[in-house]
């Protein structure tokens, strides 16, 4: 099958799917995209080229090791930041101007804003799962990439993208409001712990997310979900 599409247009759909999936090799790549390997090879090069993607071998049960790809920070860019240099600039404005204390008021003052926008589109007697794929389709709207699975007893709640990653990396409360904000909105009886952070480094954030309350509500739950 020959690639049906630009150039330019292929390499941001396989971006995308990278970012969208993790690593994968060259031949999922084509299957999810209707593509050859060989082209999708030839486009990964180009990108590897521009290092924006990078490769590792593994080995599989049988056969030898195949290259698994994933992209680079450098790729960042190619998402939207939500106005980084002016999140990072403004931040430094409010501590120099009012200190620690200043950048911590304005942090609380817009996870209540988030607290209320998100309470309203989470029924907060919704089943877990219920408010999770809620939450992620409310994050996706943001530009996080959000998405649900089910992990054990519990859900994973996973974030692919950080629109915000350099105002983050500027100021870790970003990031520890957000922790308290999920916990908040997803209610009372729910455990959520960070397990991956793209700011340490991680190519996504992870939380597990578990319910803590009686064994009664956890089984309805399970049983609606």
């Amino acid at each position: 099958m020959a690639d049906p599409v630009p150039a330019g247009a292929t390499r941001r759909a396989i971006v995308k799917r990278l970012k969208a999936d993790g690593p994968l090799d060259s031949a999922r790549i084509a299957r999810r995209l209707g593509l050859t390997p060989m082209a999708v090879r030839q486009h990964l090069y180009a990108l590897q080229g521009e290092k924006l993607v990078t490769a590792e071998a593994r080995r599989g049960p049988r056969g030898r090791p195949a290259k698994y790809w994933r992209l680079t920070r450098e790729a960042d860019r190619l998402f939207p930041d939500a106005y980084a240099e002016l999140s990072v600039a403004l931040i430094s404005a409010v501590d120099d101007a009012l200190g620690p204390s200043g950048v911590q008021k304005v942090l609380a003052s817009r996870c209540a804003a988030q607290r209320a926008a998100y309470r309203a589109r989470i029924p907060q007697s919704a089943p877990l799962g219920d408010k999770l794929r809620a939450l992620a389709r409310q994050r996706t709207e943001e530009g996080y990439m959000a998405d649900v699975r089910r992990h054990g007893d519990g859900f994973l709640f996973i974030e692919k993208h950080c629109p915000i990653c350099a105002a983050a990396t500027a100021c870790q409360g970003f990031c520890s409001t957000e922790l308290d904000l999920f916990r908040d909105v997803l209610g009372p009886g729910v455990s959520v712990e960070r397990s991956e952070h793209i700011v340490s480094g991680d190519p996504r954030c992870v939380y597990r997310v578990t319910r803590t309350r009686g064994d009664a509500a956890a089984a309805r739950d399970r049983r609606i979900e």
